[in-house]
């Protein structure tokens, strides 16, 4: 399954501010084709009690590069996974896949206010 993804403590639990995590790094496979889909993942959330470990979740991301998986799964699927881990006050995560047959994709899935 899934490698978990960890977090550690919010010192600043009583102020609002917002985390921004960009990769562009991210790769998955297209489950029609069988090849590779590239894209750029961007997460922004609003910490409540914890704050998501980078380590861990440099390990989750690259979890994907083997998953045959849709490019509306990936977003939610992501926002699901690190909502579950860190309960935050607020998460946004984006997708912009690269062009594929001409077309480029755009996904964002939301959490919270």
């Amino acid at each position: 399954g899934f490698p978990e993804v960890e977090v550690w403590e919010n010192k600043y639990q009583d102020r609002e501010y917002i985390v921004k995590i960009d990769t562009s790094e991210f790769t998955c496979i297209c489950p029609k084709t069988g090849l590779p889909d590239f894209a750029h993942i961007l997460i922004e959330y609003k910490p409540n009690e914890d704050c998501i470990e980078l380590k861990s979740f440099k390990e989750y991301i690259v979890f994907y590069r083997t998953l045959g998986v849709f490019h509306e799964h990936v977003v939610n699927r992501i926002l699901d996974d690190l909502v579950k881990a860190c309960t935050p006050r607020w998460m946004k995560v984006s997708g912009e896949f690269n062009v594929r047959g001409g077309i480029v994709t755009r996904v964002e899935a939301e959490y919270g206010e």
